[in-house]
């Protein structure tokens, strides 16, 4: 245990008598303990350095309860206080993880942002599924192309969890679905739907053509069908590819493909951002 107890603060001295040593008081950012949540707020970095290091950071407690019930486990807890109360039962079912609290200013100055949401956790990364264990079983799937923004993948994946998407793809260059920020704007749906990030892009499709699916490229073409009458094919297995803000679908993944469709649009719109045009694609085209 490290670090000065506030008198004033009833939690910390409530916690200290139910955790022990397993409460750490920080009242300094230089704590290598902490390595975990430092420069939260350094996307570039964390993209690099977490899947490296097997961990990924849970945000918020609503986020924290969502991982641990898809069966992921922690590293450790990091929060203000006033959290402690509220996270008693996580706390307790998580005896070998420590925890980790501070001042607002301490918290800020480690993570590099204020912590408006109280509490995190570092989370072990789960074991990568395979491409045919996401395949398995699966009837619609979606095949992220180059997707880097964090906001849009988090999108992408709480609609895919919504609205009929068994299973997401992506590809090496995508954004990590386990940062925090795509997990927060997933609202942890990235914890539900099976995903494999893809290795040999765009020569996957050859195993995702071999297991059945038809190879549905969403990007405006002269062939394009419209997506009504792609729906009203009622493919038996379908993978939809979704390209990335502005370049879209790559010119080797439109030739590899079975097919491409579009969303109409009325004129003076040519396209819709790539979160709101997978959730009309997802719907349009979910197995019935």
């Amino acid at each position: 245990m490290s670090g000065a107890v506030p008198a004033a603060d009833d939690a910390l001295t409530r916690a200290l008598t139910v955790y022990g040593d397993r409460l750490i008081v920080l009242d300094s950012a230089d704590d290598a303990r902490v390595a975990d949540y430092m420069a939260l707020s350094d996307a570039a970095l964390r993209q690099h350095q977490d899947p490296a290091n097997g961990r990924y950071i849970a945000e918020s407690s609503k986020v924290m309860r969502r991982a641990l019930a898809a069966g992921h486990t922690p590293r450790s807890f990091f929060m203000a206080p006033k959290w402690i109360d509220a996270l008693a039962d996580v706390l307790a079912a998580h005896p070998e993880a420590p925890i980790f609290v501070g001042s607002d200013a301490v918290l800020e100055e480690i993570t590099g942002f204020h912590l408006h949401r109280g509490a995190f956790a570092a989370m072990n990364r789960p074991t990568p599924l395979t491409l045919d264990e996401v395949l398995s079983g699966a009837k619609r799937i979606a095949i992220l192309e180059d997707i880097v923004d964090h906001t849009n993948l988090g999108a992408i994946f709480r609609s895919a969890a919504a609205l009929g998407i068994d299973a997401v793809l992506i590809t090496p260059r995508c954004a990590d679905p386990l940062y925090r920020r795509s997990i927060r704007v997933s609202m942890g749906a990235v914890f539900q739907v099976p995903w494999a990030r893809l290795s040999a892009w765009p020569d996957d499709l050859a195993a995702i053509s071999a297991a059945g699916f038809d190879i549905a490229a969403m990007e405006l073409t002269a062939s394009a069908l419209s997506i009504d009458e792609l729906g009203a094919a009622r493919s038996e297995k379908l993978a939809l590819v979704l390209g990335t803000e502005g370049a879209g679908v790559s010119a080797a993944v439109l030739a590899a493909a079975d097919l491409h469709v579009m969303i109409p649009m009325r004129p003076g719109v040519d396209s819709l951002n790539v979160a709101a045009a997978c959730a009309v694609a997802f719907w349009e085209l979910r197995a019935r």
